[in-house]
């Protein structure tokens, strides 16, 4: 994945045949983290407590909701992503690749969460694949990739 000349209102990405596929296939996984992961508090104590985490509970399913369907055009959008003979073309507007980024970091951190959210994942990478790994890894990948990009002015700037 790799910044190209792009606008104000356009940020430009190549992406490996390969890597236009994987980003498909990873951003399909979303979204990952469990609806509960998140709670309102650490000791779960207070008067309104479980009023308070079901208001905050449908807020981010609601939000679940709108990213999904947001990402589902984005996907299918020729314009923002799309194959090449050279691989893929990615074009976000620069509040969507942060947006991008919270996407792969809730599939990157759901996946974390799925194996129990271990502190050492030598353990998981032994001889047999873990899906959940291989996905945390891959999400990984691409949001690295991704910030390496916003990081890096691209070669030429397009006129």
């Amino acid at each position: 994945m790799k910044r190209l000349p792009s606008t104000a209102a356009s940020l430009e990405f190549h992406l490996e045949p390969w890597e236009g596929v994987m980003l498909a296939a990873v951003l399909s996984q979303y979204p990952c983290l469990p609806p509960a992961h998140q709670p309102l508090s650490r000791n779960g104590q207070g008067p309104d407590t479980l009023a308070d985490q079901r208001l905050l509970d449908e807020a981010l399913a609601d939000q679940r909701r709108d990213n999904q369907r947001q990402l589902t055009r984005l996907l299918a959008d020729t314009t923002r992503f799309r194959q090449s003979d050279k691989g893929w073309r990615l074009s976000l507007a620069p509040g969507d690749a942060e947006w991008v980024l919270q996407i792969l970091n809730d599939i990157r951190v759901g996946s974390w969460a799925k194996l129990g959210s271990p502190d050492d994942l030598d353990e998981l990478r032994g001889d047999q694949p873990n899906p959940d790994v291989g996905l945390m890894e891959t999400a990984g990948y691409f949001q690295m990739r991704l910030l390496a990009g916003l990081r890096t002015p691209p070669d030429h700037p397009k006129r």
